[in-house]
């Protein structure tokens, strides 16, 4: 899957002017993190030590699921408006595309997680030990994995409510056995050893590390290769979905 510079360069900046001139859906990027995040922080209002115990492992989750919904229905959209098509109809190449398209949603799925963290930190005021710029790397390899699931999973969808309905099979799953709720070493043998190859349970680790116990991001190589493998497994398994006609 051989990639140029200026041709997937080219594509991102497309896409980019494309989200700049819809207003609409850049207030939504905006608005929604910060509605959620609200909602929570007002939940735990009278809990503080609860809210920041369950902080880390909600960033994780908010940071992959915004932006895997960003990623999926954008990219979906392209392919229905005849956009991908096209693009597949010129000498540009899979690898092109595919990783355009993963720069140019992941300046805004940035965005998003950028406003995720700030709100948690700055309004939500919780407590945390680690240095916020390892807190963001790792939300940012995060917000990798969760462009590539969503370029990934849109292509076997045919409109926007095929994309939502992958969240049961897709998402929520990985939120019950990524130690979100219960612990993965308390979960049922069999969910203990599915747990280990799901995303979300090395972003939620890796999270509680850095958060909660102040780890470096060298403590946490494990979760950190973890993410970068499943970015680029993604990435190539949609490339070999996307067919020249």
């Amino acid at each position: 899957m051989a990639v140029s510079a200026h041709r997937t360069l080219a594509i991102a900046g497309r896409i980019v002017n494309q989200i700049v001139r819809d207003h609409r859906t850049l207030v939504m990027i905006i608005v929604a993190p910060t509605v959620v995040m609200a909602l929570v922080g007002f939940s735990f209002a009278d809990q503080p030590l609860i809210l920041n115990r369950t902080a880390p492992a909600l960033l994780a989750v908010f940071a992959f699921f915004f932006t895997f919904i960003l990623t999926g229905v954008a990219f979906l959209r392209e392919r229905s408006q005849g956009t991908l098509e096209r693009l597949l109809t010129t000498p540009v190449g899979r690898g092109d595309i595919l990783v355009g398209y993963l720069l140019g949603f992941l300046l805004f799925a940035t965005l998003q997680t950028v406003v995720i963290l700030l709100f948690t930190i700055l309004v939500l005021e919780i407590a945390y030990q680690g240095d916020l710029w390892k807190i963001f790397i790792l939300l940012m390899l995060l917000t990798v994995v969760g462009c590539s699931l969503g370029i990934f999973i849109s292509t076997f969808s045919r409109n926007e409510f095929q994309v939502v309905q992958f969240i049961p099979l897709i998402l929520i799953p990985q939120i019950f056995l990524s130690g979100v709720i219960l612990p993965v070493e308390q979960l049922p043998e069999l969910f203990q050893v599915v747990a280990p190859i799901l995303p979300l349970t090395h972003g939620v680790s890796g999270m509680r590390a850095i958060m909660l116990q102040g780890h470096n991001l060298t403590d946490i190589g494990t979760e950190l290769g973890v993410l970068t493998s499943v970015a680029v497994v993604l990435i190539a398994l949609a490339a070999t979905t996307v067919r020249r006609n």
